[in-house]
């Protein structure tokens, strides 16, 4: 990745930091649930945030 302004990292620091809550939050809702349907979406919601938390830090290296 190029260089990047102030704005644009704070704005990357946002999204991500939104992002491991969703990972929090999902994972909270998926221990809490006893729909397995629902727990395997809440499960895989929280993959999904993970990753891309992941996509967007080693994009940043």
């Amino acid at each position: 990745m190029g260089s990047i302004n102030q704005l644009e990292l704070q704005n990357l620091r946002e999204i991500i930091g939104s992002h491991q809550t969703m990972v929090t939050k999902f994972d909270f809702y998926s221990n809490q649930c006893q729909d397995p349907q629902l727990k395997q979406l809440f499960k895989q919601s929280s993959q999904d945030a993970q990753t891309t938390v992941t996509s967007f830090i080693n994009s940043l290296k």
